[in-house]
Protein backbone atom coordinates (compact mmCIF):
# COMPACT_ATOMS: atom_id res chain seq x y z
CA UNK A 1 0.00 0.00 0.00
CA UNK A 2 1.07 3.39 -0.94
CA UNK A 3 1.79 5.98 1.84
CA UNK A 4 -0.11 8.98 -0.06
CA UNK A 5 -0.02 10.62 3.36
CA UNK A 6 1.02 15.04 2.64
CA UNK A 7 1.86 15.84 6.31
CA UNK A 8 1.55 13.97 9.87
CA UNK A 9 -1.55 14.14 11.72
CA UNK A 10 -1.65 16.98 14.23
CA UNK A 11 -3.91 17.45 16.86
CA UNK A 12 -6.66 19.62 15.28
CA UNK A 13 -6.67 16.06 12.82
CA UNK A 14 -6.76 13.75 16.11
CA UNK A 15 -9.95 16.07 17.26
CA UNK A 16 -11.60 15.70 13.98
CA UNK A 17 -11.27 11.84 13.38
CA UNK A 18 -12.10 11.31 17.47
CA UNK A 19 -15.40 13.28 16.95
CA UNK A 20 -16.34 11.69 13.70
CA UNK A 21 -15.57 7.66 15.25
CA UNK A 22 -18.28 9.17 18.08
CA UNK A 23 -20.70 10.59 15.74
CA UNK A 24 -20.22 9.77 12.16
CA UNK A 25 -23.85 12.06 11.20
CA UNK A 26 -21.93 15.07 13.02
CA UNK A 27 -22.80 18.17 10.95
CA UNK A 28 -19.89 20.13 9.61
CA UNK A 29 -20.80 23.37 11.73
CA UNK A 30 -21.03 21.58 14.94
CA UNK A 31 -17.78 19.12 14.47
CA UNK A 32 -16.17 22.73 13.58
CA UNK A 33 -17.47 24.14 16.94
CA UNK A 34 -16.47 21.38 18.67
CA UNK A 35 -12.96 21.30 17.51
CA UNK A 36 -12.11 24.78 17.13
CA UNK A 37 -12.08 25.79 13.56
CA UNK A 38 -14.57 27.65 11.19
CA UNK A 39 -16.52 25.36 8.85
CA UNK A 40 -14.23 25.99 5.71
CA UNK A 41 -11.12 24.56 6.78
CA UNK A 42 -12.57 21.97 9.41
CA UNK A 43 -14.17 20.29 5.63
CA UNK A 44 -11.42 20.73 3.84
CA UNK A 45 -9.55 18.91 7.02
CA UNK A 46 -12.44 16.32 6.53
CA UNK A 47 -12.04 15.49 2.98
CA UNK A 48 -7.84 15.55 2.90
CA UNK A 49 -8.41 12.67 5.93
CA UNK A 50 -11.02 10.94 3.58
CA UNK A 51 -8.35 11.27 0.72
CA UNK A 52 -5.96 10.13 2.74
CA UNK A 53 -7.40 7.01 4.12
CA UNK A 54 -7.83 7.74 7.36
CA UNK A 55 -11.37 7.96 7.14
CA UNK A 56 -12.64 4.44 5.17
CA UNK A 57 -16.30 5.02 5.20
CA UNK A 58 -19.46 6.28 7.53
CA UNK A 59 -21.57 3.17 8.66
CA UNK A 60 -25.15 2.91 10.58
CA UNK A 61 -24.33 0.65 13.58
CA UNK A 62 -27.96 -1.73 13.57
CA UNK A 63 -29.10 -3.49 16.56
CA UNK A 64 -28.25 -7.23 16.14
CA UNK A 65 -30.92 -8.35 18.90
CA UNK A 66 -33.55 -6.19 17.26
CA UNK A 67 -33.16 -8.02 13.94
CA UNK A 68 -32.96 -11.08 15.13
CA UNK A 69 -29.34 -12.20 15.43
CA UNK A 70 -28.81 -13.02 18.88
CA UNK A 71 -26.03 -15.48 18.59
CA UNK A 72 -22.60 -14.21 18.23
CA UNK A 73 -20.15 -16.66 17.70
CA UNK A 74 -16.41 -17.00 16.89
CA UNK A 75 -14.99 -20.34 15.09
CA UNK A 76 -11.49 -21.05 15.21
CA UNK A 77 -10.32 -22.86 11.49
CA UNK A 78 -7.26 -25.23 10.59
CA UNK A 79 -6.19 -25.43 7.59
CA UNK A 80 -4.42 -28.68 5.93
CA UNK A 81 -1.62 -26.82 4.37
CA UNK A 82 -0.29 -23.52 5.30
CA UNK A 83 0.74 -22.38 2.18
CA UNK A 84 0.00 -18.56 0.14
CA UNK A 85 -1.97 -20.40 -2.59
CA UNK A 86 -4.05 -22.14 0.61
CA UNK A 87 -4.51 -18.44 2.10
CA UNK A 88 -5.60 -17.34 -1.29
CA UNK A 89 -8.41 -20.17 -2.10
CA UNK A 90 -9.41 -19.88 1.93
CA UNK A 91 -9.70 -15.99 1.67
CA UNK A 92 -11.36 -15.87 -1.44
CA UNK A 93 -13.98 -18.47 -0.55
CA UNK A 94 -14.84 -16.92 2.83
CA UNK A 95 -15.45 -13.87 1.78
CA UNK A 96 -18.56 -14.96 -0.16
CA UNK A 97 -20.31 -16.35 3.01
CA UNK A 98 -23.21 -14.55 4.50
CA UNK A 99 -23.54 -14.17 8.18
CA UNK A 100 -19.68 -13.52 8.77
CA UNK A 101 -18.35 -10.07 10.42
CA UNK A 102 -15.18 -10.65 10.10
CA UNK A 103 -12.25 -12.95 8.98
CA UNK A 104 -8.41 -12.97 10.79
CA UNK A 105 -5.30 -14.91 9.60
CA UNK A 106 -4.45 -15.52 13.15
CA UNK A 107 -0.69 -17.22 14.72
CA UNK A 108 -1.71 -19.43 17.64
CA UNK A 109 -2.49 -23.40 16.94
CA UNK A 110 -5.15 -22.40 14.52
CA UNK A 111 -5.11 -20.51 10.94
CA UNK A 112 -8.22 -18.17 11.09
CA UNK A 113 -10.99 -16.30 13.15
CA UNK A 114 -13.85 -15.79 12.19
CA UNK A 115 -16.59 -13.96 13.65
CA UNK A 116 -19.84 -14.43 12.65
CA UNK A 117 -23.61 -12.91 13.68
CA UNK A 118 -26.34 -15.88 13.37
CA UNK A 119 -29.85 -16.23 14.64
CA UNK A 120 -29.85 -19.00 16.51
CA UNK A 121 -28.30 -22.80 17.02
CA UNK A 122 -29.88 -23.94 13.75
CA UNK A 123 -27.99 -21.29 11.99
CA UNK A 124 -25.11 -22.16 13.79
CA UNK A 125 -25.46 -26.07 12.48
CA UNK A 126 -25.66 -24.10 8.65
CA UNK A 127 -23.03 -21.94 9.39
CA UNK A 128 -20.64 -24.62 11.04
CA UNK A 129 -21.59 -27.86 8.52
CA UNK A 130 -22.86 -26.27 5.73
CA UNK A 131 -20.32 -23.77 5.22
CA UNK A 132 -16.90 -23.19 7.38
CA UNK A 133 -16.21 -26.86 7.50
CA UNK A 134 -16.75 -27.49 3.26
CA UNK A 135 -14.18 -24.19 2.62
CA UNK A 136 -11.36 -25.08 0.53
CA UNK A 137 -8.58 -26.86 2.87
CA UNK A 138 -10.11 -26.60 6.40
CA UNK A 139 -9.69 -29.67 8.59
CA UNK A 140 -10.57 -28.88 12.16
CA UNK A 141 -12.95 -26.34 13.63
CA UNK A 142 -12.98 -24.77 17.38
CA UNK A 143 -16.08 -22.54 18.37
CA UNK A 144 -16.76 -20.09 21.18
CA UNK A 145 -20.57 -19.07 21.48
CA UNK A 146 -20.91 -15.64 23.11
CA UNK A 147 -22.84 -15.85 26.02
CA UNK A 148 -22.27 -11.99 27.35
CA UNK A 149 -21.09 -9.34 25.32
CA UNK A 150 -19.17 -7.48 27.71
CA UNK A 151 -17.73 -4.86 25.29
CA UNK A 152 -17.69 -4.14 21.91
CA UNK A 153 -16.31 -1.09 20.04
CA UNK A 154 -15.25 0.22 16.89
CA UNK A 155 -13.41 3.32 18.01
CA UNK A 156 -9.42 3.18 18.47
CA UNK A 157 -7.80 4.95 21.14
CA UNK A 158 -6.71 8.26 19.32
CA UNK A 159 -4.43 10.45 21.39
CA UNK A 160 -2.23 13.46 20.58
CA UNK A 161 1.41 13.40 21.61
Amino acid sequence: MTDIRKRPLDKLDIRILSMLQKDGRISYVDLADKVGLSSTPCIERVKRLEKEGYIEGYHARLNPELLGFNLLVFVEISLSHQSPDSFKRFNTAIRQLPYILECHLISGDGDYLVKARIKGMSEYRELLGDMLLTLPGVTNSKSYIVMEEVKESLDIPLKYG
